[in-house]
């Protein structure tokens, strides 16, 4: 039987209608939000930095006070960091070419890993390629469909898509408050969990600057038989009478099974790590697909990580630098009238409010030559938008005094300070 024209056309006219319905890149098409802030001249991403990325950088033909990174001990320039990378570049070559699990772990991977676990008073260590791939492939392969995960509400992206990718059920807790945790423990016990629980939490939060309440976390867990994870990412070097984090600040190493850190922060380098008890370490790096089938870490980077390490112990000067930095722009946000929540940390988050208002100070302060990190929804609150900025030890009175005298100007000029 053939169709008359009419038919034909309703039934291309069909066709095209449910294409264009399902069509997956609709979704690209119609995210306009980067654009629309380009146009207006404010967006404040992928900036190429033309020079070494320390408390001074040039974009363009602008040179900037970076209040921006993570390089909370200043040792991303160091000679002697820089010197021991391309050292074991010459050595070892670029790269490793393939995963830990083959043929990709180098004696210096080993030196590491035994170095870390010393560090942090561990019986042992294991090193990925990335901090967001230590999370996922720690934690996923921890946490089976028994089991059950319980994170804070604000732990980093790489701490949700971890419990994503495991079989385990995720219950969040109101930010840093342990009453609301235990409620959600007493639910999962109620509600029949057959399996254990793996409490996780960042020690310093990225965004907010605040601490971890560590101690009555431990207490909680302890009275449910629940295993505790942190993720030290932003802790390791800052907190701590020798730098060693979070469960060192509130003394309290042996009771926190797994200690998560990244090497791109204090390390001054690329990659992550956990340190926990050996029966830990041997489960996870037979385990763990992020690491079993993924290059391993660069020569380079690794041997960048053993001198950082060594650099940290033998120069406590660099941490205590670093807090009196910290503690001047605590008391020199707050005396100029800025909201900085309750930030213990030289994670100091700015409040603006909304999108448009933070990437307008955010375009201010470039053009004043400062660069700050321009934090909006959905990766804070919607009317929570904020300016993310962050100190190290490295930094000068007078780039700091400059940021304050900036900040104040712009903040008066835009009325988020009167």
């Amino acid at each position: 039987m053939f169709l008359d024209k009419k038919e034909v056309l309703e039934l291309e006219t069909k066709e095209q209608t449910v294409d264009k319905k399902n069509d997956l890149f609709d979704k690209c098409s119609n995210f306009t939000a980067a654009r629309e802030v380009r146009a207006a001249g404010l967006y404040p991403y992928f900036n190429p930095i033309s020079s070494e990325p320390g408390d001074e950088v040039v974009i363009g033909d602008r040179k900037l006070i970076m209040i921006g990174s993570n390089n909370y001990l200043g040792l991303v320039n160091d000679m002697r960091v820089k010197e021991a990378a391309a050292d074991a570049a010459r050595k070892y070559g670029s790269g490793c070419t393939g995963s830990r699990f083959l043929n990709g772990t180098l004696d210096l991977h080993i030196e590491l890993e035994a170095k870390l676990a010393e560090f942090f008073k561990r019986e042992g260590a294991l090193v990925y390629s990335t901090g967001f791939q230590t999370n996922l492939g720690t934690i996923s392969c921890l946490a089976g469909k028994n089991d059950a995960l319980v994170i804070d509400r604000s732990v980093h992206a790489s701490i949700v898509d971890a419990c994503r990718l495991s079989y385990g059920k995720t219950v969040k807790f109101a930010h840093n408050d342990i009453a609301d945790m235990k409620r959600v423990i007493n639910n999962l016990i109620n509600n029949g969990l057959k399996g254990g629980i793996l409490i996780v939490v960042d020690g310093v939060f990225s965004m907010e600057g605040d601490i971890i309440k560590l101690p009555e976390l431990v207490a909680v867990a302890k009275e449910y038989g629940a295993r505790v994870m942190v993720d030290d990412a932003h802790s390791v070097g800052v907190l701590g009478a020798g730098g060693r984090g979070t469960a060192e600040h509130f003394n309290m190493i042996d009771d926190v099974d797994i200690t998560m850190g990244t090497f791109s922060k204090s390390f001054a380098s690329l990659g992550g790590f956990i340190v926990a008890d050996e029966t830990v370490i041997e489960y996870v790096k037979h385990f763990a697909r992020e690491l079993i089938f993924s290059a391993s870490i660069p020569p380079s980077n690794v041997a960048a990580v053993i001198k950082a390490l060594e650099i940290i112990e033998r120069e406590p000067e660099r941490r205590e630098n670093l807090w009196k930095n910290t503690h001047k722009m605590h008391r020199g946000f707050r005396e100029l009238g800025f909201k900085i929540g309750a930030t213990e940390t030289p994670v100091v988050p700015i409040y603006i409010g909304e999108d448009m208002a933070t990437f307008a100070f955010w375009k201010e302060l470039f053009e004043n030559g400062v660069f700050a990190n321009a934090i909006v929804s959905p990766a804070v609150a919607p009317g929570n938008s904020l300016l993310r900025t962050s100190y190290t030890a490295t930094h000068t009175e007078d780039q700091l005094d400059r940021v304050l005298e900036v900040f104040a100007k712009i903040g008066k000029k835009l009325g988020i300070i009167s």
